[in-house]
């Protein structure tokens, strides 16, 4: 397996491209499900979560072409996806498909809308939390599919085809919303999501759906109105930039110090972080082309911080704001509402020398004067880039292992680092 060293102490200065949003992209290759014609998909990030979809969209008949990146300066730039799904050859996502990436379960709402069915694996739990489906099947069954659960798949029948109802969501959930909202777009008449996800990746899905042809009220609101349509048509959209990512990127920048402009990146996707990073004593600025980061020499503030849906404080920055808050000058307070289990990598930075005391869903992270390298393992996606943070503020050399989980998510993290002055790199084998 690949690792990742990373020799700390240096400051990061220059500018780093913000990629397309991988929690936008995924959701945006599966809508190509629902419809016969071309769906061209720009500013994709070469991820393997993203090709690993490619290769399960296949799996149901969707045709993809790949217009790479440019080289030169434009090196950055997100590859062009063309989808094609004439024909739906196979509406089953066996488990050995699901299994190895849980947003692949959303295709279950685009084949039950298309096709009338589909038998999809249920994707059972991961690192991060047990994550159940119910509220998935529930907007379903809300449309009209009939649905069962049989030796781990879930069967799921519309025979007339979906009708639209009204769907509350219990508790706020992407995943389920994502689904209902694909599912929505070629549902007969009106559905209404309420309690819906903020997210922006959900507006960028439900955009898309638009131009595609379905008629959506309330973008951006936790209510959503679809409009059902008879047939949905192809289209061009551009994936919104990655948000995590920026945040990810800012939160290094502050940890190190230095000066960086996180190009293509947008502030209204991530306010509340950028708020936080703001109250720890770092510099940031809106610019023409992106956000600028900057700390030169100012101590670290600590923060306290709660996780919530959007516009709250992300999920998937909570690991890399305890990173930074690891040599903040004082104590800060991370609590993490949405997921159980998002705490696994305390004992990795505990390595690294971070003084952190876990109770509950609660983190209390006590400033040190610095880290040192060391040995460490990623656990999973998000965590593992808070352990690059850490590395690159750690005294000495820091070696990171199973970064299988840093390729699922971040596009070309090391060579985005050391073009601002780094010392990292890649060991492969």
């Amino acid at each position: 397996m690949d690792r990742i060293k990373i020799t700390g102490g240096q400051r990061l200065n220059g500018t780093i491209p913000i990629s397309g949003a991988k929690n936008a992209a995924l959701p945006l290759m599966i809508a190509s499900l629902l419809t016969p014609d071309r769906l061209t998909l720009k500013n994709v990030p070469n991820l393997a979560d993203v090709n690993l979809l490619a290769r399960i969209l296949r799996n149901h008949g969707v045709d993809s072409a790949v217009d790479g990146k440019r080289a030169g300066p434009s090196q950055y730039i997100g590859e062009t996806f063309h989808l094609s799904a004439r024909d739906i050859v196979d509406t089953v996502a066996p488990y050995e498909m699901v299994s190895r990436m849980r947003a692949s379960f959303w295709v279950l709402g685009p084949l039950l809308a298309r096709c009338g069915q589909a038998r999809v694996s249920l994707p059972g739990g991961c690192a991060i939390g047990t994550r159940p489906v119910d509220l998935h099947l529930m907007a379903l069954k809300e449309m009209g599919a009939e649905i069962d659960i049989e030796a781990g798949y879930v069967i799921a029948k519309a025979p007339g085809g979906l009708r639209g109802g009204r769907v509350v969501f219990p508790k706020v959930s992407v995943g389920a919303t994502h689904n209902a909202l694909l599912a929505a777009a070629l549902a007969r008449g009106e559905t209404v999501l309420e309690n819906a996800a903020r997210e922006p990746e959900v507006g960028d899905v439900a955009n898309c759906l638009v131009k595609m042809g379905a008629q959506i009220e309330g973008i951006g609101t936790s209510t959503l109105r679809i409009q059902g349509a008879n047939r949905l048509e192809g289209a061009v959209h551009s994936v919104l930039p990655d948000r995590i990512e920026t945040g990810t990127f800012a939160m290094a920048v502050a940890a190190t110090g230095g000066d960086v402009t996180l190009e293509g990146a947008r502030a209204d996707l991530l306010k509340t972080a950028l708020d936080t990073l703001r109250k720890t004593g770092v510099e940031v600025q809106e610019t023409n082309s992106g956000i600028r980061i900057a700390r030169n020499g100012a101590a670290l503030e600590p923060v306290d911080v709660e996780t919530q849906p959007f516009p709250g404080f992300p999920t998937d920055l909570q690991a890399q704001l305890m990173a930074l808050m690891a040599t903040a000058g004082g104590t800060s307070v991370i609590r993490e509402t949405i997921f159980e289990n998002r705490f696994m990598h305390v004992q990795e930075l505990a390595r690294l020398g971070a003084d952190i005391r876990l109770h509950g869903d609660t983190a209390t992270i006590k400033g040190v004067k610095g880290l040192t390298g060391a040995q460490v393992m990623a656990t999973d996606l998000r965590a593992s880039v808070s352990l690059v943070i850490a590395g690159l503020v750690a005294d000495g050399e820091t070696t990171i292992n199973r970064v299988y989980h840093l390729d699922r998510g971040f596009e070309q993290l090391e060579q985005k680092l050391s073009r601002c002055g780094a010392q990292i790199e890649r060991l492969t084998g």
